[in-house]
């Protein structure tokens, strides 16, 4: 096993964790025995202390015994229900980007189905939806409404199995996972991104500089569909002015591609941002450059975010509405659990500001 020093999640809970998953996935069978403490001590590189502290937990929320002198084996767990409907909302940061309209959606829609709602900031980090999700299913939460971390689909996956481990059922939103048969909301990204990029086209704009990452599947579907519509009209893009970050949004990092991309301006007479807060980096860039929007470059943006200090051409998401739609599907599927899987798609629409001017 591996401890993340670096994380912020305890290394009891880590070890925890670790042996928790496991069980449930029958690594360790009913009435087996687990590892001594003596044997995690040196397979986790951890106190004895720590160690100790993992152990009486799992026994205390019945995943094992703890025999004096014989060691801890595994015993069967079991669901408690308290009779409320809670649901779990894992979102990025409530601070930042679109996840505070997303609550804001799904709360409302809950409030309508009284059903309760707890919120919880993954961070965007596998580490941080971990600790949430295993604390969500010692509450016994009714359903859980999942915006997929910067992580692999398969570490994704394997977050939500732990929910469906114990019957608890799962909505995606806004951000797929590959391979998942989960309920999903989402909004129509590869069409939308489309339709953004012909704007740029009709407007006169041919070489457009992107820059976006891979991590997530809806910027992925945005990159596909900008590549698409050059393709279709036969538009070579330009690799020196196309950066596509591998790792989760990092202001410097991003604010560092857009310098990059900046300093090719020669290559380029627009800009597509895959979501609006890089494109507020190229604003802050082109400033520190002496460049200014649109004289100098068209630019556009995705998601329509309230900014206050630009007018940014973007696609507008609507992000409140998949708050509400996520919680449709989960009560939806806790009334009916043999109901077949759901995928939902909203539509995007263009708004057109004075970010993009004609050629």
């Amino acid at each position: 096993m591996i401890i993340n020093n670096k994380s912020s999640v305890p290394k009891y809970f880590q070890l925890q964790t670790w042996l928790q998953d496991r069980i449930e996935q029958g690594y360790y069978g009913t009435n087996e025995k687990i590892p001594t403490e003596n044997e995690l001590v040196k397979l986790s590189g951890l106190s004895r202390a720590t160690v100790r502290q993992a152990l009486k937990n799992l026994e205390n929320d019945g995943y094992i015994i703890r025999k004096k002198r014989v060691g801890s084996f595994v015993q069967k767990t079991r669901k408690e229900t308290n009779g409320i409907t809670t649901i779990g909302l894992l979102i990025p940061d409530i601070r930042s980007g679109y996840a505070p309209i997303l609550a804001r959606g799904a709360e409302d829609e809950a409030i309508k189905n009284d059903v309760n709602l707890i919120l919880c900031n993954t961070d965007d980090t596998l580490s941080q939806a971990n600790y949430h999700i295993e604390r969500l299913i010692k509450m016994s939460i009714s359903g859980v409404i999942y915006i997929p971390v910067a992580a692999s689909d398969k570490k994704n996956l394997q977050i939500i199995n732990k929910l469906k481990r114990k019957d608890i059922p799962v909505v995606l939103a806004d951000r797929g996972i590959q391979g998942s048969d989960s309920d999903f909301v989402t909004t129509n990204n590869f069409e939308g991104s489309r339709e953004i990029t012909q704007h740029l086209i009709n407007r006169g704009h041919e070489k457009i500089a992107f820059l976006s990452n891979k991590v997530y599947s809806t910027e992925r579907l945005r990159y596909d569909g900008f590549i698409s519509k050059l393709k279709e009209l036969k538009i070579a893009q330009d690799p020196s002015i196309t950066i596509i970050d591998k790792s989760a949004f990092n202001v410097n990092r991003y604010l560092n591609h857009a310098h990059k991309i900046l300093k090719n301006r020669r290559k380029f007479t627009a800009v597509y941002a895959g979501h609006d807060r890089i494109a507020l980096l190229f604003y802050a860039a082109a400033k520190n450059l002496g460049l200014n929007v649109p004289e100098d470059f068209s630019l556009v943006g995705y998601d329509n975010m309230p900014l206050t200090t630009v007018s940014l051409t973007t696609m507008h998401q609507p992000i409140y509405e998949i708050g509400q739609e996520s919680i449709k599907l989960i009560v939806a599927r806790l009334n009916d659990k043999s109901i077949n899987t759901k995928n939902v798609i909203l539509k995007s629409n263009l708004i057109k500001r004075s970010s993009v001017k004609s050629i």
